[in-house]
């Protein structure tokens, strides 16, 4: 009987990942080779009006750059303008910003520090552009980027579209190694979906979404990005990830930071989408439920099956010698992983110790956000991401 259970205990989170990450993949790679090529648009002969949106919250040492890069992209300057969110920021953010002023950039202050959804929703209503786009105030965009993103609304039916991540960074002084990987993964199955109609999640670094489907009144626990495209989909639009719409995306420097992030993420994620659990409906969505299904709830049921893994293995080793040797070699990685991740933020860490203290990382922050989603708890309060220039 314990070998049994051990066997189920192993087999359950190992299936849920097998799946998500390997399975759902390749179904939608074979499904691609009979999908049509993604149509390539010209330049419309108006280019839509547009408004980037750039949330702030004591970004002093990265805001001028990020804006100086905004003011460079090759869009017409007469249909483009530039909102900077700040939430309370109480350093020097909104000073920089207000010296951009005459540069065509708006800055939008919150007064009191509600989190970034709440910053959203209050620009959102000075908002009557086109298109919106949002971004990040560590984030760059190559110059061609945004003209690759908005030319796909030249389309009906695209409601929202997305950029495409290129994880950047300087890994001699970098211990999150392993984030770049998973960013290109995650991009390649966003390639895939787009082919078979539309993606179900957007990058919070570099998207768009026509004006009049953004809610301007979202819950402020909520995931935007995430729950775009689920709100395009309800509306009856669909959204897509563009491969030209390149956005460099700077590693965070430690896995410390990687895995807060990570704890957050998630949380906001599992929240969004139980908020709109009626898109998992596979008799009124399709095979868009079935894809929302597949890449997010079922990836994220497994952080929540996880612990069993452990469990299984250690009464299988109870009978069998090849059980016990996995157990030793899990201990280590476990081990490796823990070392990289409780050292020195500021300090480089081998490529073998980052690569299991990434994975690490993952899981424990896969479980954690799910305890908190269970005990009702609200990531509101919004804590940017602090990467390097």
């Amino acid at each position: 009987m314990l070998e049994t259970l051990g066997y189920f205990f192993v087999v359950v989170p190992a299936a849920l990942f097998l799946y998500a990450l390997v399975v759902y993949p390749a179904i939608l790679w074979l499904c691609s080779r009979f999908a049509p090529a993604p149509k390539v648009w010209a330049d419309p002969s108006i280019w839509p009006s547009v408004t980037i949106l750039v949330p702030a919250y004591n970004e002093e040492e990265s805001i001028a750059g990020t804006l100086a890069s905004l003011l460079a992209l090759d869009y017409p300057a007469d249909r483009r303008e530039i909102v900077v969110m700040s939430d309370a920021s109480t350093d020097r953010t909104d000073d920089i910003v207000r010296g951009f002023a005459a540069r065509g950039v708006r800055l939008v202050r919150m007064p009191v520090r509600k989190g970034k959804t709440a910053a959203e929703n209050h620009a959102l209503q000075l908002v009557t552009s086109e298109i919106v786009v949002n971004t990040d105030a560590t984030i760059r965009i190559p110059r061609a980027s945004l003209r690759s993103l908005v030319r796909v609304f030249q389309d009906p039916t695209i409601g929202a579209a997305s950029g495409r991540d290129v994880s950047v960074g300087d890994l001699a002084a970098e211990g999150n190694g392993g984030e770049g990987g998973y960013v290109g993964y995650e991009m390649s199955i966003r390639a895939l979906e787009t082919r078979l109609g539309g993606i179900i999640g957007a990058s919070g670094c570099l998207y768009a979404i026509r004006r009049r489907l953004v809610d301007t009144a979202f819950p402020e626990a909520l995931s935007r990005d995430f729950a775009s495209p689920l709100r395009a989909r309800l509306l009856g639009t669909r959204t897509v990830s563009v491969d030209d719409a390149l956005c460099m995306v700077p590693r965070t420097r430690s896995l410390q930071a990687e895995y807060r992030r990570k704890i957050r993420t998630m949380l906001r994620g599992l929240n969004t989408l139980w908020h709109m659990r009626a898109l998992t409906n596979p008799f009124t969505y399709g095979r868009f439920a079935w894809m929302l299904v597949s890449h997010k709830l079922v990836r994220w049921l497994g952080f929540l099956m996880l612990p069993l893994a452990p469990l299984g293995m250690l009464l299988l080793a109870m009978t069998k010698p090849w059980a016990a040797a996995l157990v030793v070699l899990g201990a280590t990685g476990l081990a490796a992983g823990l070392v990289a991740l409780r050292g020195r933020e500021d300090r480089k860490v081998p490529k073998p110790l980052a690569t299991a203290g990434f994975a690490v990382a993952s899981a424990v922050a896969g479980f954690i956000a799910w305890q908190q989603f269970f005990r009702r708890t609200s990531a509101a309060t919004w804590e940017p991401t602090r990467r390097p220039a």
